[in-house]
């Protein structure tokens, strides 16, 4: 299944549920809100995109809490679950997603290996996380991220 083909679907399903979708990406830089923005009529189910890169921007722009960051980090279920809220919190959406992980080539520490991608779907109080470990370089282990988060929407839809 392409990427274009996905996002494709994703938007038909969040069209048909009367749903808008909202990201939160770290690791992606915004390559979740390119995918699905990339469909012409996406502004019919797409709201918004935030891309924090940095703790910092995970705090101020997402609410994500410091104590969280110090306790778990920024790759983390934790984290991911705090971003996908705090996008949801600050935009129309009725859904949103998080991702936040380590795309290499560096950067990667014991029990936090490259390739490991920590993700989260909201929606009212629910929210939903899990952690991949994707095999590849940057470019593979980010838009192996991307799908999966596409897939999760529709999973969760």
């Amino acid at each position: 299944m392409t990427l274009a083909f996905l996002s494709r679907k994703t938007g038909k399903a969040l069209k048909k549920k009367g749903q808008t979708l909202a990201t939160a990406e770290s690791c992606t830089g915004g390559w979740v809100a390119q995918a699905v923005t990339s469909v012409a009529g996406s502004s019919a189910w797409f709201e918004c995109g935030y891309v924090t890169y940095s703790n910092a921007a995970k705090r101020e722009a997402l609410g994500v809490s410091r104590k969280t960051l110090l306790r778990h980090g920024a790759v983390s279920e934790a984290t991911a679950r705090e971003m996908a809220r705090g996008a949801l919190e600050r935009s129309h959406a009725g859904l949103s997603l998080a991702v936040t992980g380590i795309a290499g080539p560096g950067g990667g520490a014991p029990g936090k290996p490259v390739g490991m991608v920590c993700f989260a779907w909201a929606q009212g109080r629910r929210v939903r996380s899990e952690t991949r470990r994707f095999k590849g370089g940057r470019t593979s282990v980010r838009r192996q991220s991307v799908v999966h988060a596409l897939r999760g929407v529709l999973k969760w839809l």
